[in-house]
C-alpha cells in the first residue's frame, strides 16, 4: 500500500522540490498545512530554508509547533529538512537566540569555519545503526547552511533512545542527520542530493508504519 505524505506548505522555499523528491520514491505526496490532512499522512517533511527566527516565525503561523507535537506524541514519522532539522532543537543562537521546538536538546550553533555558508558537497559519516543512512554511510550530500548542531546534547534516560548521529566535516565536525523514535532530520538536502538522496528518502518511506 502506498505511503501518504505531507510535506508542510508554510512559506518556505523549497518545498516543490522535496515533493518532488519524495513522489520520485513511490510516496502520495502532497503540499498542505491543512491540520487533518497533516495529522492523518503516514509521514510529514518539514523543509526549512532561510533565517531560524524566521523558519520558526512562519511555522506557529499555520500551527505547525502543535501539530508536530501531537504527531511525535503518537508516534507518527516526521522529517526535517535543513533548517526544518534546526528547529527540532531546543534553540539557534542565529542572530539573536531564538527558541526551537525543542523535540530534541540541544543548541544550534554557528560552524567554526572562516567562511559561512558551507554550500556543496560533502561526506556523510552514517551513525551506527542508523536507519535514516542505512547502506549510505560514506556518501556525499548536498549542503546550503551556516549553523547546524555542533554537539549533541546529554539525553535523559526515558521511553526514547538515545538519538543517533551522523556526522560531516567542514572545518570541524557537525551533525549531518539525528535520529529516534519517529523523528529524523538531516541537515543536508536529501531533494538536491541526486541517486544518495533518494535512496535516503526511500529508507525513511520504508520507516513509515
Amino acid at each position: 500500500m502506498t505511503k501518504s505524505v505531507v510535506v508542510l506548505d508554510y512559506g518556505s522555499g523549497n518545498v516543490r522540490s522535496a515533493l518532488r523528491a519524495c513522489q520520485r520514491v513511490g510516496l502520495d505526496a502532497q503540499l498542505s498545512a491543512d491540520p487533518q490532512q497533516v495529522l492523518n499522512a503516514d509521514g510529514l517533511v518539514v523543509p526549512g530554508v532561510g533565517a531560524f527566527a524566521a523558519v520558526m516565525s512562519q511555522l506557529e503561523a499555520v500551527g505547525a509547533p502543535q501539530l508536530i507535537d501531537q504527531r511525535l506524541a503518537g508516534g507518527r514519522a516526521v522529517l526535517g529538512i535543513c533548517v526544518g532539522m534546526q528547529i527540532m532543537f531546543t534553540d539557534s543562537d542565529e542572530h539573536e537566540l531564538t527558541p526551537g521546538l525543542g523535540q530534541w536538546p540541544g543548541h544550534v550553533r554557528r560552524l567554526p569555519a572562516k567562511v559561512v555558508p558551507h554550500i556543496g558537497w560533502s561526506q556523510v559519516h552514517a551513525g551506527e545503526n542508523s536507519q535514516l543512512l542505512q547502506g549510505l554511510d560514506g556518501q556525499r550530500f548536498y549542503f546550503v547552511h551556516s549553523y547546524a548542531l555542533l554537539e549533541p546534547a546529554e539525553w535523559e534516560a526515558g521511553p526514547l533512545p538515545a538519538p543517533i548521529a551522523s556526522w560531516a566535516n567542514y572545518q570541524g565536525d557537525f551533525v549531518a542527520a539525528y535520529e529516534n523514535g519517529a523523528l529524523s532530520a538531516t541537515q543536508f538536502h536529501p531533494e538536491k542530493s541526486g541517486d544518495a538522496g533518494m535512496e535516503l528518502l526511500s529508507n525513511w518511506k520504508h520507516m513509515l508504519s
